[in-house]
């Protein structure tokens, strides 16, 4: 994607290497970098708090330090990743965020507002806590598609074949709209539909026909093929198929039902987040 602005989020252990694919493609296409360094700190110790109207705050000395201590290996950190960009020749900047975790959702979609595409270090998800709620801010208070895993086989030039799991839903059309310019330079896009449904009302008489069509007219070589699942849990078969034709990236519309009832019984979503071994590029 040419002249585009990237969104990163990586956390305080991050190295020159995990950045080694954004930095190439950034380099390659022109674009802009935005790195957004993120640490969570404990609650705010809300019952320190004086509960008469004229009383003052007290805060804890140890949440102090332990505030003061996170946000200055923050910024030794911003200055370490500004040598790497100035390293790389990339065009960038570096922020910071150091806030409670329940937080970070707020913070990070407020930065994803003037990016084209955010990016979640694979890092992140060791602390289970700041990973979800940087997720769920891209997804649902964001305007940009998420990808994760980025540099599990994804070269610095871009995917070479695209595996999109389709159906009529808006998350799935949203994802492909945001995924339009990786798609336009892609060799091949693969458009998978599982199970479908072959009603005007549902997935039309011919699935995927017609979004193979208005790929084709961006000059994207399409192939649509419809799936049986075979009684597997459509995540785990898409996996399975995007393996087997050896696409570097799924593109999926995220949380097409409640994100409640994905967290409690699973499904699609959940099974594509938490896997690690395919690239994923999503949107709500």
């Amino acid at each position: 994607m040419e002249n585009a602005t990237d969104l990163i989020i990586i956390d305080r252990d991050c190295t020159e290497n995990d950045l080694g694919p954004t930095l190439e493609r950034v380099s390659r296409s022109n674009g802009h970098l935005t790195i957004l360094l993120v640490a969570a700190i404990p609650p705010f110790p809300v019952y320190s708090m004086s509960g008469t109207p004229s009383g003052a705050f007290s805060v804890p000395q140890h949440w102090q330090e332990s505030w003061k201590s996170t946000c200055e290996e923050l910024e030794a950190k911003a200055i370490e990743m500004r040598e790497i960009l100035q390293r790389n020749g990339v065009s960038g900047d570096v922020k910071t965020a150091c806030c409670e975790p329940a937080m970070l959702d707020e913070v990070v979609a407020r930065h994803a507002m003037v990016c084209d595409r955010a990016i979640i270090s694979s890092r992140l998800r060791e602390d289970e806590a700041i990973f979800r709620n940087v997720l769920y801010g891209l997804l649902f208070k964001s305007p940009v598609g998420v990808m994760l895993n980025s540099a599990q086989g994804l070269s610095g030039a871009g995917p070479r074949k695209i595996f999109v799991g389709w159906n009529t839903g808006l998350p799935a059309a949203r994802a492909l709209h945001r995924a339009l310019p990786m798609l336009r330079t892609a060799q091949e896009v693969v458009i998978a539909i599982f199970d479908p449904v072959m009603t005007e009302y549902a997935d039309g008489e011919d699935p995927g026909a017609d979004v193979a069509r208005w790929l084709s007219h961006h000059g994207c070589k399409v192939l649509v093929q419809q799936l049986p699942s075979g009684g597997k849990d459509i995540g785990e078969a898409m996996i399975l198929r995007a393996r087997e034709v050896g696409a570097d990236l799924i593109v999926m519309g995220a949380y097409g039902r409640s994100r409640l009832r994905q967290n409690i019984l699973g499904g699609t979503t959940t099974r594509l987040i938490d896997q690690t071994e395919l690239p994923v590029f999503m949107a709500h």
